[in-house]
Protein backbone atom coordinates (compact mmCIF):
# COMPACT_ATOMS: atom_id res chain seq x y z
CA UNK A 1 0.00 0.00 0.00
CA UNK A 2 1.05 3.56 -0.30
CA UNK A 3 2.44 4.70 2.75
CA UNK A 4 2.28 7.94 4.36
CA UNK A 5 4.55 9.82 7.12
CA UNK A 6 2.33 9.78 9.36
CA UNK A 7 -0.91 7.22 9.91
CA UNK A 8 -3.15 6.60 12.76
CA UNK A 9 -3.79 2.93 11.60
CA UNK A 10 -2.12 0.93 8.34
CA UNK A 11 -3.38 -2.78 7.68
CA UNK A 12 -1.49 -4.19 4.78
CA UNK A 13 -2.72 -7.89 3.94
CA UNK A 14 -4.21 -8.47 7.42
CA UNK A 15 -5.44 -12.04 6.88
CA UNK A 16 -7.35 -14.57 9.45
CA UNK A 17 -8.81 -18.02 8.08
CA UNK A 18 -11.65 -19.78 9.32
CA UNK A 19 -13.21 -22.93 7.35
CA UNK A 20 -15.69 -20.98 5.35
CA UNK A 21 -14.05 -17.06 5.06
CA UNK A 22 -10.71 -16.23 5.06
CA UNK A 23 -9.78 -11.92 5.56
CA UNK A 24 -7.02 -10.14 3.73
CA UNK A 25 -7.13 -6.71 4.14
CA UNK A 26 -5.38 -3.43 3.65
CA UNK A 27 -6.65 -0.14 4.75
CA UNK A 28 -5.13 3.41 5.81
CA UNK A 29 -6.33 5.87 8.35
CA UNK A 30 -5.18 9.23 8.31
CA UNK A 31 -5.33 11.75 11.40
CA UNK A 32 -8.27 14.35 10.77
CA UNK A 33 -10.06 11.69 9.40
CA UNK A 34 -13.53 9.70 9.35
CA UNK A 35 -12.91 6.82 7.43
CA UNK A 36 -15.92 4.18 6.87
CA UNK A 37 -15.74 0.47 5.43
CA UNK A 38 -19.11 -0.96 4.35
CA UNK A 39 -20.17 -4.35 2.73
CA UNK A 40 -22.59 -6.89 3.31
CA UNK A 41 -23.45 -9.12 6.77
CA UNK A 42 -19.97 -12.09 6.58
CA UNK A 43 -18.11 -9.48 4.34
CA UNK A 44 -15.01 -9.16 7.15
CA UNK A 45 -16.00 -6.21 8.50
CA UNK A 46 -16.57 -7.27 12.52
CA UNK A 47 -13.60 -9.59 11.90
CA UNK A 48 -11.49 -6.41 11.13
CA UNK A 49 -12.19 -4.27 13.97
CA UNK A 50 -11.49 -7.11 16.57
CA UNK A 51 -8.00 -7.76 14.41
CA UNK A 52 -7.37 -3.89 15.31
CA UNK A 53 -8.44 -4.28 18.57
CA UNK A 54 -6.50 -7.54 19.42
CA UNK A 55 -9.98 -9.02 20.29
CA UNK A 56 -8.58 -11.79 17.41
CA UNK A 57 -4.89 -12.28 16.53
CA UNK A 58 -4.48 -12.37 12.75
CA UNK A 59 -2.57 -15.13 10.93
CA UNK A 60 0.07 -12.85 8.90
CA UNK A 61 -0.16 -9.51 7.72
CA UNK A 62 0.95 -6.00 8.77
CA UNK A 63 -1.18 -4.01 11.66
CA UNK A 64 0.19 -0.76 12.65
CA UNK A 65 -1.67 1.90 14.73
CA UNK A 66 0.25 5.47 15.91
CA UNK A 67 2.80 4.15 13.41
CA UNK A 68 3.50 1.57 16.02
CA UNK A 69 3.16 -2.66 15.31
CA UNK A 70 0.48 -4.07 17.39
CA UNK A 71 2.34 -6.55 18.90
CA UNK A 72 4.00 -3.84 20.68
CA UNK A 73 1.68 -1.88 21.78
CA UNK A 74 1.65 -0.78 25.52
CA UNK A 75 -0.91 -0.76 27.61
CA UNK A 76 -0.63 3.07 27.53
CA UNK A 77 -1.27 2.90 23.69
CA UNK A 78 -4.00 0.89 24.08
CA UNK A 79 -5.51 3.51 26.16
CA UNK A 80 -5.36 5.80 23.19
CA UNK A 81 -8.20 3.76 21.18
CA UNK A 82 -11.95 3.61 22.37
CA UNK A 83 -14.26 1.22 20.80
CA UNK A 84 -18.26 0.32 20.13
CA UNK A 85 -18.73 -2.99 18.82
CA UNK A 86 -22.65 -4.10 19.06
CA UNK A 87 -21.95 -7.59 20.95
CA UNK A 88 -19.74 -5.87 23.99
CA UNK A 89 -21.90 -4.50 27.08
CA UNK A 90 -18.57 -3.08 29.08
CA UNK A 91 -20.93 -2.54 31.69
CA UNK A 92 -23.82 -4.58 31.78
CA UNK A 93 -24.80 -4.96 35.73
CA UNK A 94 -23.54 -1.55 36.48
CA UNK A 95 -24.75 1.96 36.25
CA UNK A 96 -23.51 5.22 34.79
CA UNK A 97 -22.58 6.04 38.02
CA UNK A 98 -20.77 2.66 38.97
CA UNK A 99 -19.10 3.20 35.65
CA UNK A 100 -16.78 5.85 37.11
CA UNK A 101 -14.42 4.27 39.06
CA UNK A 102 -14.30 0.91 36.70
CA UNK A 103 -13.11 3.92 34.25
CA UNK A 104 -10.20 5.42 36.28
CA UNK A 105 -8.71 1.92 37.43
CA UNK A 106 -8.10 0.96 33.36
CA UNK A 107 -7.50 5.05 32.13
CA UNK A 108 -5.68 7.63 34.14
CA UNK A 109 -6.41 10.15 31.57
CA UNK A 110 -10.16 9.23 32.27
CA UNK A 111 -12.06 12.69 32.15
CA UNK A 112 -14.57 12.70 34.80
CA UNK A 113 -16.26 15.59 34.73
CA UNK A 114 -16.86 15.59 30.91
CA UNK A 115 -18.19 12.21 31.31
CA UNK A 116 -20.92 13.57 33.80
CA UNK A 117 -21.54 16.35 31.50
CA UNK A 118 -22.53 14.24 28.67
CA UNK A 119 -24.45 11.84 30.39
CA UNK A 120 -26.01 14.82 31.25
CA UNK A 121 -26.68 16.52 28.12
CA UNK A 122 -27.72 13.13 26.22
CA UNK A 123 -29.67 12.74 29.30
CA UNK A 124 -28.93 9.25 30.82
CA UNK A 125 -30.20 8.36 34.29
CA UNK A 126 -27.04 7.49 36.24
CA UNK A 127 -28.50 5.49 39.16
CA UNK A 128 -30.23 3.03 36.43
CA UNK A 129 -28.84 -0.21 35.00
CA UNK A 130 -27.28 -0.32 31.65
CA UNK A 131 -29.18 -3.41 31.56
CA UNK A 132 -32.35 -1.59 32.01
CA UNK A 133 -31.63 0.97 29.52
CA UNK A 134 -33.17 1.29 25.63
CA UNK A 135 -31.11 0.56 22.67
CA UNK A 136 -30.08 3.85 21.96
CA UNK A 137 -29.12 4.49 25.77
CA UNK A 138 -26.94 1.66 25.65
CA UNK A 139 -25.09 3.09 22.48
CA UNK A 140 -25.03 7.03 23.79
CA UNK A 141 -23.06 5.59 27.30
CA UNK A 142 -21.32 3.45 25.08
CA UNK A 143 -19.46 6.21 22.77
CA UNK A 144 -19.76 8.41 25.84
CA UNK A 145 -17.24 6.31 27.75
CA UNK A 146 -15.08 5.83 24.39
CA UNK A 147 -15.07 9.21 24.10
CA UNK A 148 -13.69 10.69 27.51
CA UNK A 149 -10.14 8.90 28.44
CA UNK A 150 -8.45 10.72 25.61
CA UNK A 151 -8.66 8.26 22.57
CA UNK A 152 -7.16 9.39 19.34
CA UNK A 153 -8.70 6.79 17.55
CA UNK A 154 -12.40 5.00 17.87
CA UNK A 155 -13.54 2.17 16.39
CA UNK A 156 -16.62 1.99 15.68
CA UNK A 157 -18.89 -1.01 14.32
CA UNK A 158 -22.48 -0.36 13.78
CA UNK A 159 -22.66 2.55 16.44
CA UNK A 160 -25.98 3.95 15.45
CA UNK A 161 -27.89 0.08 14.08
CA UNK A 162 -31.27 0.33 15.44
CA UNK A 163 -31.80 4.00 16.55
CA UNK A 164 -34.20 6.27 15.48
CA UNK A 165 -33.39 9.25 13.62
CA UNK A 166 -32.96 12.04 16.77
CA UNK A 167 -30.53 9.50 18.59
CA UNK A 168 -28.77 8.84 15.58
CA UNK A 169 -28.50 12.60 15.29
CA UNK A 170 -27.12 12.78 18.79
CA UNK A 171 -24.24 10.14 18.24
CA UNK A 172 -22.81 11.47 15.09
CA UNK A 173 -22.92 15.12 17.10
CA UNK A 174 -20.35 13.56 19.34
CA UNK A 175 -18.38 12.13 17.12
CA UNK A 176 -18.06 15.57 14.89
CA UNK A 177 -17.17 17.16 18.01
CA UNK A 178 -14.14 14.68 18.43
CA UNK A 179 -12.98 15.32 15.41
CA UNK A 180 -12.48 18.74 16.44
CA UNK A 181 -9.09 17.42 17.31
CA UNK A 182 -7.43 17.31 14.03
CA UNK A 183 -4.92 14.32 14.96
CA UNK A 184 -7.80 12.42 15.89
CA UNK A 185 -9.35 9.62 13.60
CA UNK A 186 -12.47 7.47 13.50
CA UNK A 187 -13.04 3.73 11.59
CA UNK A 188 -16.52 3.35 11.50
CA UNK A 189 -19.18 0.70 10.13
CA UNK A 190 -23.07 1.18 9.08
CA UNK A 191 -25.59 -0.39 7.37
CA UNK A 192 -27.37 3.62 6.97
CA UNK A 193 -25.64 4.90 4.30
CA UNK A 194 -26.60 8.25 4.70
CA UNK A 195 -25.04 8.43 8.02
CA UNK A 196 -21.83 8.09 6.06
CA UNK A 197 -22.41 9.76 3.10
CA UNK A 198 -22.92 13.05 5.81
CA UNK A 199 -19.88 11.78 7.62
CA UNK A 200 -16.77 10.38 6.64
CA UNK A 201 -14.10 11.44 4.41
CA UNK A 202 -13.78 8.42 2.44
CA UNK A 203 -14.70 4.95 2.26
CA UNK A 204 -14.02 1.44 1.43
CA UNK A 205 -15.99 -1.70 0.87
CA UNK A 206 -15.38 -4.44 1.78
CA UNK A 207 -16.46 -7.80 -0.41
CA UNK A 208 -16.01 -11.42 0.78
CA UNK A 209 -13.17 -10.01 3.10
CA UNK A 210 -11.19 -7.87 0.87
CA UNK A 211 -11.35 -4.41 0.39
CA UNK A 212 -12.37 -3.65 -3.44
CA UNK A 213 -13.09 -0.12 -3.79
CA UNK A 214 -11.57 2.86 -1.58
CA UNK A 215 -12.68 6.71 -2.37
CA UNK A 216 -13.25 9.86 -1.31
CA UNK A 217 -16.58 10.44 -0.38
CA UNK A 218 -17.68 13.41 -2.52
CA UNK A 219 -15.77 11.63 -5.23
CA UNK A 220 -18.36 8.58 -4.57
CA UNK A 221 -21.06 11.09 -4.69
CA UNK A 222 -20.60 13.43 -7.55
CA UNK A 223 -18.56 11.30 -10.17
CA UNK A 224 -19.99 8.07 -9.70
CA UNK A 225 -23.53 7.85 -11.29
CA UNK A 226 -25.67 4.95 -13.38
CA UNK A 227 -26.49 4.23 -16.78
CA UNK A 228 -29.79 2.70 -17.55
CA UNK A 229 -29.13 1.45 -20.68
CA UNK A 230 -31.24 -0.27 -23.59
CA UNK A 231 -29.48 -3.99 -25.34
CA UNK A 232 -28.54 -1.81 -28.28
CA UNK A 233 -27.30 1.37 -25.91
CA UNK A 234 -25.53 -0.66 -23.82
CA UNK A 235 -23.66 -2.64 -27.32
CA UNK A 236 -22.90 0.60 -29.07
CA UNK A 237 -21.27 2.66 -25.79
CA UNK A 238 -17.94 3.29 -25.07
CA UNK A 239 -17.40 0.53 -22.13
CA UNK A 240 -14.29 2.34 -20.89
CA UNK A 241 -15.21 3.90 -18.02
CA UNK A 242 -18.23 1.02 -16.90
CA UNK A 243 -17.02 -0.37 -13.46
CA UNK A 244 -19.70 -3.17 -13.36
CA UNK A 245 -23.07 -4.25 -14.92
CA UNK A 246 -26.36 -5.91 -14.16
CA UNK A 247 -28.89 -7.55 -16.52
CA UNK A 248 -32.40 -5.85 -16.14
CA UNK A 249 -35.49 -6.84 -17.80
CA UNK A 250 -34.95 -3.35 -19.83
CA UNK A 251 -31.63 -4.26 -20.64
CA UNK A 252 -28.30 -3.00 -18.89
CA UNK A 253 -27.89 -1.60 -14.99
CA UNK A 254 -24.47 -0.11 -15.39
CA UNK A 255 -21.98 1.50 -12.53
CA UNK A 256 -19.32 4.25 -13.71
CA UNK A 257 -17.03 6.85 -12.22
CA UNK A 258 -16.67 8.87 -14.73
CA UNK A 259 -20.80 10.23 -14.79
CA UNK A 260 -19.84 13.23 -16.29
CA UNK A 261 -18.31 11.76 -19.29
CA UNK A 262 -21.36 9.89 -20.02
CA UNK A 263 -23.72 12.90 -19.61
CA UNK A 264 -21.11 15.11 -22.03
CA UNK A 265 -21.20 12.26 -24.60
CA UNK A 266 -24.49 10.59 -24.56
CA UNK A 267 -27.00 12.93 -23.21
CA UNK A 268 -30.12 11.25 -24.61
CA UNK A 269 -29.32 8.30 -22.37
CA UNK A 270 -30.66 7.24 -18.94
CA UNK A 271 -27.81 8.69 -16.36
CA UNK A 272 -28.40 9.06 -13.09
CA UNK A 273 -26.37 10.35 -9.43
CA UNK A 274 -26.15 6.67 -7.54
CA UNK A 275 -26.14 6.30 -3.58
CA UNK A 276 -23.57 4.64 -2.02
CA UNK A 277 -25.97 1.74 -1.29
CA UNK A 278 -26.41 1.32 -4.76
CA UNK A 279 -22.46 1.80 -5.62
CA UNK A 280 -22.31 -1.11 -3.20
CA UNK A 281 -25.10 -3.42 -4.74
CA UNK A 282 -23.83 -3.09 -7.87
CA UNK A 283 -20.47 -3.69 -7.67
CA UNK A 284 -21.55 -6.69 -4.88
CA UNK A 285 -24.11 -8.28 -7.16
CA UNK A 286 -23.10 -7.17 -10.79
CA UNK A 287 -20.33 -8.53 -13.18
CA UNK A 288 -16.97 -7.06 -14.58
CA UNK A 289 -17.92 -5.76 -18.19
CA UNK A 290 -16.29 -7.31 -20.69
Amino acid sequence: MKGCEHMLLTLNHVTKKYPQFKLDCSLELQPGRITGLIGSNGAGKSTTFKSILGLITPDSGELRIFDKEWKNFTEQDKALLGSVLPDADPCRLLTPADCIPVMKGFYPDFEEERYLTLCGQYGLPMKKAFSDFSTGMKVKLKVILALTHHARLLILDEPTSGLDVVMRREVLDMLRDFMENEENGILISSHISSDLENLCDDIYLMQNGQIILHEDTDILLSGYGILKLSEKQFREIDRSHILAMQKESYGYLCLTKQKDFYMDNYPDHVIEKCSIDEIMMILAKGEPVK
